[in-house]
C-alpha cells in the first residue's frame, strides 16, 4: 500500500487503516505503539483536544478516546508512519502534488468541494463527501527541495469531531477546560498550515 492509497481511503472513509474517530486511546496505542503526547498533556494526562504523535500520524485524544487523526506531510522530504500505515513501510516520500491526489479521488469516486474558508493566498483546500476530510495545499518553502516550485504541495490532512468546514482547531471559548491545550494546539495547527521556511 502506498502513501497515496493511503490518503485517498482517509479522504473516502474518514479512517486511517484501522484508526477512526471514537476508538480509545489505549487500543490505538496497541495497534500502534506508545504515542508522543503534547508538552501539555504530561502533566496532566486527563487533559482534553491535545495530540499523540507517532512521528508524521497525530490523533487528538478527548476523553481518553480518539477525536481527530492528522497525517503532516512536508514536499520535498520524507515522512514517518507507524508501520501499521501503510503496513510496508515507516519513510514514505511526503511529495504530493494537489493534482496528483484530486486525480486520485476522482478515480476512487470521492467526493471533494473547494473549501473557501482555507483557500487563499499561497494555499487552496478541499473538503471530501461524506467523510468530511480536509486537505490543504501549500506553495512550496524556499527549502522544500521540489521539482514544480510555481504548483501546490499537500500539506496536511485532517479529520476532527465534527464538519467545521475544516477548522485546524477549536478556540479556548468552546470549553472552559482544556483551554490551554487547545489554544496551543490552533498555533501549532496554524503554523503547518503556512507555507514552511519562508523566513
Amino acid at each position: 500500500m502506498t502513501l497515496m492509497n493511503v490518503l485517498v481511503d482517509f479522504a473516502r472513509t474518514g479512517r486511517v487503516g484501522p484508526l477512526h474517530r471514537g476508538m480509545p486511546l489505549t487500543e490505538a496505542e496497541e495497534l500502534l505503539g506508545t504515542g508522543r503526547p503534547h508538552p501539555a498533556i504530561r502533566p496532566r494526562p486527563d487533559i482534553d483536544d491535545c495530540p499523540y504523535a507517532w512521528d508524521g500520524l497525530e490523533l487528538v485524544i478527548t476523553q481518553r478516546a480518539v477525536s481527530g487523526i492528522r497525517i503532516a506531510l512536508r514536499p520535498g522530504s520524507t515522512t514517518g508512519l507507524p508501520p501499521l500505515v501503510p503496513p510496508d513501510s515507516q519513510s514514505c516520500p511526503s511529495t504530493v502534488l494537489r493534482e496528483d491526489l484530486i486525480a486520485g479521488l476522482d478515480a476512487a469516486g470521492c467526493r471533494h468541494d473547494i473549501n473557501d474558508r482555507l483557500t487563499f493566498g499561497e494555499q487552496s483546500s478541499v473538503l471530501t463527501r461524506p467523510a468530511d476530510v480536509c486537505a490543504v495545499f501549500f506553495a512550496p518553502g524556499r527549502d522544500d527541495d521540489v521539482p514544480h516550485r510555481e504548483r501546490l504541495y499537500l500539506g496536511v490532512m485532517h479529520k476532527h469531531a465534527g464538519p467545521r468546514g475544516c477548522d485546524p482547531g477549536r478556540t479556548a471559548a468552546s470549553s472552559g477546560r482544556s483551554g490551554k491545550c487547545r489554544q496551543a494546539g490552533v498555533r501549532r495547527v496554524a503554523a503547518r498550515m503556512r507555507p514552511w521556511s519562508r523566513h
